[in-house]
């Protein structure tokens, strides 16, 4: 991971808010995320499928992405049976961080910068990863789905941001995530969005959002902060 140009030691402004994405951005999971759809695909009919395809075809609300793999809808008891089978074979592997994740939030708090995680893994799997990883103490709020699961992020930034009391000031904040749902999701909000192509997400699916990307996560922040800057300059 390369070294960050608008982190410690520069007087950069505004101060953002960092909400970070867990599967496929600060966790590195795609090989974890493929093997557990291959072994729920069987079962449904559905052919395995490699990092290429996943990454391709790969949307929210999950339903639709089987549906992509399938050609057909399924039934809600074939998304409960696959969903349990998906968790259960994620919950047994490791946790991974990317590379370099623990230095850029050391950097970015020692900005002056503030940070949170938002994520749709189930609540009480995020915070048993999250700790296993050791990194919760660099987050001021921790928050997973706690309601059905295949939904988008758009509500869930709404409640964490308001939470945080960020709702009133969606300029100051920043996700940095690897879907369009991401993106999609901090539109919605009000606020800005970096999409990062190293993640569960094929790099031309999220080109073709035309939301800002990068390569890395450090450049990712990079070009938030400088997104920020120029966005606080406008006003």
């Amino acid at each position: 991971m390369n070294t960050t140009t608008l982190l410690p030691g520069t007087t950069t402004r505004p101060r953002l808010h960092v909400v970070w994405d867990w599967n496929g951005t600060l966790k590195d999971d795609l090989d974890d995320h493929v093997s557990a759809l291959n072994a729920t695909l069987p079962a449904l009919g559905g052919q395995l499928v490699d990092q290429d395809t996943y990454r391709a075809q790969h949307t929210v609300p999950i339903t639709d992405f089987y549906a992509r793999l399938l050609g057909r809808r399924i039934t809600d008891a074939e998304w409960q049976s696959s969903d349990a089978a998906f968790l259960a074979h994620i919950n047994a592997q490791p946790v991974h961080l990317r590379d370099g994740v623990r230095q850029l939030l050391t950097a970015l708090r020692e900005a002056g910068h503030t940070q949170s995680l938002l994520s749709l893994c189930p609540h009480a799997t995020l915070l048993r990863e999250v700790d296993e990883a050791g990194i919760g103490h660099f987050f001021g709020q921790v928050d997973g789905r706690t309601g059905p699961s295949g939904g988008t992020k758009a509500a869930a930034l709404a409640a964490h941001l308001d939470a945080l009391g960020l709702s009133g000031d969606p300029r100051r904040v920043l996700l940095i995530g690897d879907a369009v749902d991401d993106g999609d999701a901090a539109r919605a909000n009000g606020a800005l969005a970096v999409l990062h192509t190293g993640g569960l997400h094929h790099p031309d699916k999220l080109a073709a959002s035309g939301y800002p990307l990068a390569s890395s996560l450090d450049r990712a922040v990079d070009l938030g902060l400088l997104l920020a800057r120029e966005s606080a300059t406008a006003r």
